[in-house]
């Protein structure tokens, strides 16, 4: 006979959060977001932590390389999304971990004897006017000029004329040389009245650009998420079928931190990989797994090594898992039971492995419940899917702007490696759908007010740190009528202008 679980399976939505005790200390600007990506035994710090809770969802939509370096600079990470070629996944890791604060990768590059045509096209195309002029048109070729907006009048110039005709030439710039620090770059562009400063090697090859405008840029990301070199922190989603070839690949390119994406990771695939890295790394190699809804599939993924675990099962905006397969739980209650789980394991064996809340995240308060919950960090991706750096389109429909979002599972991204179940390497039906969110704008600009809701919400629990949260937040289950008291109503609401 089955099993029955007398428990509801429930969503954030049904949950409020009670106000505790807000002292003279609970202020927003006191709060810390901080938070321990991977496992860490008691009376040690965790190697890798985050400064603000948010992680970027493991789809081609979503994870790309801009927005892994816009989220890495606000504190967060992403993991650039492994349904994609080997090589191809990696040189997007690579791109990442190349970008250093104020040093840009330069992704605008022509030769010489490409035209003003190519020179528009690059910008429409990129949406950058500073472009690199090398010697073979790569972005570490030999610097041999640069062309800007000042240099070129679209209305009157001949669009065939050759670069090389109005690009400002080599002997013309201020160049850095390699080795040279920030300060250093920002001195001699301040000293020039400079909005690029080109750095080359020794043999004059093109390494990066400073420019002005990231000065600035510099001191508005106080959260930056760098390692030791400087470098930003980024993640990378493997499956269970070609991780022997993936895994050697993205560590060669820089990955700090791995995750299996599996749409359900309670399986012995999940285990054979874990292991297998084990054995190949040690415990050199970050790597989380996932996902599970309740504590045998929490423990399981422990066992076999895993450095956190992604809850959740059909509860993200695109996932239609539960409606194809009727898999799954609410995501509130799996949270509530893997957290628990989480924490006797802690008492058991000393040892603290942080859990991420994947999907379900409807409205900004159910973020601060998850977190009261026991989540660590939220791995979300409809959030992030809507703004500038995402990957995807934005495209106007009626009065609109939108951008496209689409689910792992759906017949576009054909990930069947996510929902392998063995046998013919195909999606055999979908498990996600192909849809708009509304184009938000800026990541940076929605992120504060996000952030600033989580604080706020904090502050009325008492709570400054995320710890302090999960100790003190006193939660509640609320009707469907209460849930209808809790917005606007019984008024006339006036028309937005």
């Amino acid at each position: 006979m089955a099993i029955y679980l007398n428990d509801v399976s429930r969503t954030f939505g049904e949950y409020l959060l009670i106000p505790g005790l807000t002292t003279r200390l609970c202020v927003p600007s006191n709060v810390s977001l901080r938070t321990p990506l991977v496992k860490y035994k008691t009376g040690e710090m965790p190697a890798l932590r985050l400064n603000i809770p948010f992680v970027s969802a493991i789809m081609q939509s979503v994870s790309g390389p801009e927005l892994a370096i816009e989220l890495a600079r606000n504190g967060g990470i992403s993991f650039i999304f492994g349904s994609q070629p080997v090589a191809s996944q990696a040189e997007m890791v690579r791109k990442v971990k190349k970008f250093k604060s104020g040093f840009v990768v330069s992704d605008s590059n022509l030769t010489p004897e490409h035209r003003l045509v190519d020179v528009l096209d690059l910008i429409h195309k990129t949406g950058h006017s500073t472009i690199g002029i090398t010697d073979d048109g790569t972005p570490n070729g030999r610097l041999l000029g640069l062309v800007t907006s000042r240099d070129f009048r679209i209305e009157k110039d001949d669009h065939s004329m050759k670069v090389k005709y109005f690009m400002t030439p080599f002997e013309k710039l201020h160049v850095g040389k390699a080795g040279i620090t920030l300060t250093e770059a920002n001195q001699i562009i301040w000293e020039h009245k400079l909005n690029t400063l080109p750095v080359i090697d020794c043999d004059g090859r093109l390494l990066y650009f400073v420019f002005r405008k990231d000065y600035d840029n510099h001191r508005e990301n106080p959260y930056e998420l760098s390692g030791d070199d400087k470098t930003l922190l980024t993640g990378a989603g493997i499956n269970t079928r070609d991780y022997k070839e993936r895994v050697p690949a993205l560590i060669e390119a820089g990955a700090d931190v791995l995750c299996i994406d599996s749409s359900d990771g309670y399986s012995e695939w999940q285990r054979e990989a874990l292991l297998w890295i084990r054995e190949q790394y040690g415990e050199s190699i970050r790597v989380g797994a996932g996902n599970v809804v309740d504590r045998e599939g929490f423990e399981y993924l422990v066992n076999a090594g895993a450095d956190f675990v992604k809850v959740g099962i059909g509860g993200g905006s695109i996932c239609i898992t539960r409606e194809q397969k009727g898999i799954g739980r609410g995501q509130a209650t799996a949270l509530i039971d893997v957290a628990q789980a989480r924490d006797e394991y802690l008492g058991k064996t000393g040892v603290y492995v942080p859990i991420c809340s994947d999907g379900g995240l409807v409205h900004d308060y159910h973020m601060a419940l998850a977190l009261a919950m026991g989540a660590n960090f939220l791995m979300m991706g409809r959030y992030f899917a809507r703004f500038d750096e995402s990957p995807t389109k934005k495209l106007r429909i009626g009065s609109n702007y939108v951008k496209e979002y689409w689910g792992e599972g759906s017949n576009r991204a054909q990930n069947w490696q996510r929902y392998d179940m063995g046998g013919i390497e195909s999606l055999k039906f979908e498990e996600g759908v192909d849809s708009y969110v509304p184009y938000a704008g800026k990541m940076k600009d929605n992120l504060s007010i996000t952030l600033g809701k989580i604080k706020a919400t904090m502050c009325s629990c008492g709570a400054i740190s995320l710890d302090e949260l999960q100790r003190l937040a006193k939660i509640t289950l609320v009707s469907s009528t209460s849930i209808v008291e809790g917005g606007a109503h019984d008024v006339t609401l006036k028309e937005q202008t």
